[in-house]
Formats: structure tokens, C-alpha cells, sequence
């Protein structure tokens, strides 16, 4: 994983594995709140794909021109959560990404998925925990008039733990 990370609404404690309410593994201090506006739009993202979610995080992650992430599932939700398939809502912003998206099962075939700037996808229901990841950046791809170095993701969840 070569990526910078910021939880709004609950924090990820990285020694524990778990979503928390303060910031236990830093400062101690409460996690930054997840602004209104932006679970609106995950909430709408959401909806166009026929899906509800009510999202308590949002994980912010900044990848850099050598930025990526191995494949993995999001799977840190409450297992009642992660049961009725509610969605995570992603959304990117800045240069474009080398997403890949498989199945169920770490070896399953993969697909590559180039997401630019303003892509947003929805994994929910029986496509819930598809294993997925980012194997590039393509630096330089971003709207200018974004005036972003690298690409931002959005992820928003439902259901944390802690």
C-alpha cells in the first residue's frame, strides 16, 4: 500500500484494525466529523445504482505518481452490515487510476478499469466484498482546473466497527 489516509466520521486505528471515535493510536483526539454535504453526495451515488446507504465514514486517500493499493476487500464493517450487502460508494478526483476489480475470491479473473476524474462505482448487495485495488497512477491526467497533485478517493461506509 502506497497511499495517504484520512478518516472523516470515525478513525482507523491501523494497530487495532478497527474504526474508532477518537484518534487512539495519535492523539487522542475525536475523529474529524464526516461533513453533511459529502454523505449527501455518496448517498445519491448510491441511489443511482437502485442502493441506499446512510454512511457514518468516509476514507480519504491520497495516492501520489507512485501511488497504488494491493488487492483487498472491504470488509471492516459491522457483520450485520457486511450480511445485508450495503454498499460502499467510491468516488475519484484528480489523475486517473489503474483500478482493478475481481471477485470474491483472490483468484478470481480481474478486470482493469481506468477511473478519471469524477468516476464513481458502487459495490453492494452480492458484489459487496469483490476483492479490488489500484496497480497505477497515471500522473498528469487530472482536470487542470482542479489544480490536484495526484488523485483523491472518496470511500464511504456504512456500519463501522469500535
Amino acid at each position: 500500500m502506497r497511499v495517504r489516509m484520512v478518516c472523516l466520521g470515525r478513525h482507523w486505528n491501523a494497530r487495532t484494525y478497527r474504526y474508532q471515535a477518537s484518534r487512539g493510536d495519535h492523539d487522542g483526539r475525536p475523529a474529524p466529523p464526516l461533513p453533511s454535504s459529502l454523505s449527501a453526495i455518496a448517498e445519491r451515488i448510491a441511489g443511482a445504482a437502485g442502493m441506499r446507504l446512510t454512511p457514518d465514514v468516509c476514507i480519504l486517500n491520497h495516492y501520489d505518481a507512485v501511488g497504488k493499493m494491493g488487492l483487498h476487500q472491504d470488509k471492516d464493517e459491522r457483520p450485520d452490515a457486511l450480511d445485508a450487502g450495503i454498499p460502499i460508494v467510491s468516488l475519484s478526483l484528480g489523475d486517473t487510476a489503474k483500478f482493478i476489480i475481481g471477485g470474491l475470491n483472490r483468484r478470481d479473473p480481474k478486470t482493469m478499469v481506468r477511473l478519471e476524474s469524477g468516476d464513481g462505482f458502487v459495490l453492494g448487495g452480492q458484489s459487496r466484498l469483490r476483492f479490488h485495488g489500484v496497480a497505477a497512477i497515471v500522473p498528469c491526467t487530472g482536470p487542470p482546473e482542479l489544480e490536484l497533485d495526484g488523485r483523491f478517493n472518496l470511500t464511504f461506509r456504512e456500519g463501522a466497527s469500535g
